[in-house]
């Protein structure tokens, strides 16, 4: 049975973390250099809830990083970051029913030509920071993959839709001001979380953190993610 008072905080509160957090920012303009803080995940609404975790699509890096060697082989990079990712995500939120990218793979692959490849599907196109609704095709693609990974439960679908690592500017990393050694670099992971039935992003951050190579900075960023654990 769904509890209300949850339905009502992912519908009134969780979906308005991403306003919480523009106001909390003050009145910048959208392109201002300054960082902005990491939204938590709202696991608190989520909570016995089954999320499918969909599988990166896209990870790249500034070539001044010279991170090329580590991220050569594009199929291992998205295979490592989906798991450092999922295997966070289960520790340090195991309150919620992760459905992982390897039990979508397996689901599509049950009902060929009626689910999409997840690892083929569009969801690089959600980092766009004025997007509200999911489009189509990639709406249905979602909802199908979710009804068949999920069950009647699999309703919520978090999505990392890009991961990009830059030279730290300033100096500073994404969410202090210390100074960050030479040859580190900052990850940047944009992800949102969408209500697969209805087609809306609700809530969505750009989770940082710095590291001398890409998966030091990827745990940082997903830590970030469920902040007030070690």
């Amino acid at each position: 049975m769904t509890n209300p008072l949850k339905f009502k905080y992912l519908k009134g509160g969780a979906w308005a973390v991403g306003a919480w957090v523009a106001l909390g920012c003050g009145h910048k303009p959208a392109d201002s250099a300054a960082p902005q803080p990491t939204a938590p995940l709202p696991t608190a609404a989520l909570a016995g809830q089954r999320v499918i975790l969909l599988p990166f699509t896209l990870v790249v890096a500034e070539d001044s990083l010279r991170w090329e060697a580590a991220l050569a082989d594009r199929r291992a990079t998205l295979a490592r970051a989906d798991s450092i990712l999922g295997a966070l995500l289960g520790a340090r939120a195991p309150e919620i029913s992760w459905v992982p990218p390897d039990e979508l793979r397996r689901a599509a692959r049950r009902a060929p030509g009626i689910a999409s490849d997840p690892d083929q599907l569009a969801t690089a196109i959600l980092r766009a920071k004025n997007l509200k609704v999911v489009p189509d095709p990639l709406r249905t693609q979602l909802r199908t993959i979710a009804a068949l990974a999920g069950g009647d439960a699999g309703r919520y679908a978090l999505v990392p839709a890009a991961l990009i690592y830059r030279r730290p500017s300033g100096g500073a990393d994404g969410r202090t001001a210390r100074p960050i050694p030479p040859g580190v670099g900052i990850a940047e992971l944009a992800i949102v979380l969408a209500d697969v039935r209805l087609g809306r992003i609700g809530w969505r951050t750009v989770a940082t953190g710095a590291g001398g190579d890409p998966w030091s900075a990827l745990t940082r960023a997903v830590k970030a993610l469920t902040p007030g654990l070690p």
